[in-house]
């Protein structure tokens, strides 16, 4: 093994102690069912905020952004203005509702309003599905990153490792260990971002400017310039792309448990708050980066290495402060890949194991030990499953296998959870009938595009294909409202669903039971 290895191990070691001894601390703290899923609800706002960064801030923000820069230039930051604009989305339509009306989990807030098992298992299979599509780009990108790391670890047993580490993170510390790893990994990726960045200037006298008209002088114009329309693929591509990424924030499983952490919904506007200032800065920063590696590496040596570009930023440490660097900044880049995925697996894992197994298959009577072998079992099957298919797309950009997953939220979970707010008549047949349309839709398209069968595809999009399964996904809410037998009204008479002003009123102030609420309002007026 050569000192660079070397040097490249500690590094690696030292965060998989860190994370480990992090774990091992929150697994005391692991005591229940609600510190399991939720951390409690007992996480403050710039907590939170930071473990959204952490959690959003993914493999690929540091390794496929910075690579899509270095090698085509200004149109890889635009994937960044769709990924830092989604939150404006998630904080003026769904942060607010949905801390005021779930517990645990999405399907908890759906059920709020629907009483229906099929809406959790439907809600269920949507968030596995989703997350299992964003943990492929996560993984894809270990086994990039640590064949670069530790030449010597084939890809292959990068993923694998990878994937035994975030079923112990889940499995022992919870929501509790997930939200610590990800706070330490958002201050580890600032830190990250702003040395290579600065680093990057010091060769270019501290002017940004300098850095574009370097890389125009040597690379063309069209590298500083904003795409053409073109890039993306047809005009609808680009539509489909930025519709995905907009509204799939919204609908990401693991961001949205993240508002169920804190205490109440003021604090979780206030992690919103925190988290686009930490995303948005830290976006700014990756132009630099990329163009710093397209100068300083060269868009060649990049591809070789890898064609996707996913380890532009590793190999841009490497030319500026040696092994050292490298190893740092990697060692940076596996955590944020591990941050990520533990968060994916408790929410995939939760969704199991507290919505389709407990409230489905044992109709809420499950105990909390069930419900935490359930967990495993998921946490297991999700990593497998998810390492296997890993291995399949190693070949394609982490940033690109993100924007499926964003597409399949968009689809499945956006359109149930908006009218779940804002539709009065909407019912337990819609909320089925959307969620699977948009599933089935997002997925279905997805595999019959030119990314998966090339020039056999039947779909001609090579984006995420929002454009249509998004309004296919509000058009099953309409239509199964329509036609799916007895109307809100009916299903409110039955026990089937709460009343639309309730779910209003609680939405928006927090209050569990209205007329409970008020009957004690009134009964307390007429004593004074």
């Amino acid at each position: 093994m050569q000192t660079d290895d070397i040097v490249a191990l500690i590094f690696f070691v030292a965060v998989i102690l860190l994370t480990l001894g992090v774990t091992y601390w929150a697994a005391k703290r692991n005591v229940g069912a609600s510190s399991h899923y939720v951390a409690g609800g007992q996480i403050t706002g710039w907590q939170n905020g930071l473990a959204i960064s952490g959690d959003y801030l993914s493999a690929a923000s540091f390794l496929g952004i910075a690579g899509a820069i270095a090698l085509s230039g200004f149109s890889g930051f635009y994937l960044s203005i769709g990924y830092l604009v989604a939150y404006l989305t998630v904080l003026l339509l769904v942060a607010e509702p949905l801390r005021n009306l779930g517990k645990y989990t999405l399907a908890d807030m759906l059920t709020t309003r629907f009483n229906a098992r099929g809406v959790r298992a439907a809600s269920a299979l949507n968030t596995i599905a989703i997350s299992t599509f964003y943990m492929i780009a996560q993984l894809v990108g270990a086994g990039a990153l640590i064949a670069l790391l530790l030449p010597f670890m084939p890809p292959t047993l990068s993923i694998i490792l990878v994937g035994i580490l975030m079923t112990v993170y889940v499995v022992a510390g919870g929501m509790v260990a997930t939200t610590w790893i990800q706070i330490i990994k958002a201050v580890l990726l600032v830190t990250a971002t702003i040395a290579l960045t600065i680093a990057v200037l010091a060769q270019f006298s501290f002017n940004p400017l300098t850095v574009f008209n370097e890389v125009q002088a040597q690379a063309g114009r069209e590298m500083v310039i904003p795409p053409p329309p073109e890039t993306f693929g047809s005009g609808l591509d680009t539509v489909s792309l930025f519709l995905a990424l907009v509204l799939g924030t919204a609908g990401l499983p693991h961001i949205l448990i993240r508002f169920l952490t804190v205490p109440d919904a003021k604090t979780a506007r206030s992690s919103i708050v925190w988290a686009v200032w930490i995303i948005g800065g830290f976006y700014l920063l990756t132009p630099i980066i990329g163009y710093g590696a397209t100068l300083l590496v060269g868009r060649e040596a990049i591809a070789n290495q890898d064609p996707a570009g996913n380890v532009a930023a590793p190999q841009l440490a490497a030319a500026l402060g040696g092994p050292a660097f490298l190893g740092f900044i990697s060692a940076v880049a596996f955590a944020t890949i591990v941050a990520v995925v533990a968060g994916l697996v408790i929410s995939a894992s939760g969704a199991f194991a507290h919505d389709f197994y407990n409230n489905v298959l044992r109709r809420g009577e499950a105990s909390e030990s069930e419900q935490f072998r359930a967990a495993r079992i998921a946490s297991a099957g999700v990593a497998i499953g998810s390492i296997i298919l890993a291995l399949s797309f190693q070949g394609l950009n982490v940033a690109f296998l993100v924007a499926l997953a964003f597409g399949v939220a968009a689809s499945a979970n956006v359109p149930v959870i908006l009218l779940t707010i804002f539709w009065k008549k909407f019912n337990t047949a819609g909320a089925v009938t959307g969620m699977l349309t948009g599933l089935i839709s997002s997925v279905g398209l997805t595999f019959l595009s030119p990314n998966i069968l090339g020039d056999a595809a039947l779909y001609p999009l090579e984006q995420p294909p929002a454009i249509f399964s998004v309004p296919l996904g509000f058009l099953g809410c309409y239509l199964g409202t329509l036609l799916g037998g007895r109307a809100a009204e009916e299903e409110q008479r039955t026990g089937k669903q709460v009343s639309y002003e309730e779910i209003y009123v609680r939405a928006n102030t927090g209050i569990s039971d209205v007329e409970e609420e008020l009957e004690t309002a009134e009964t307390e007026t007429q004593t004074t």
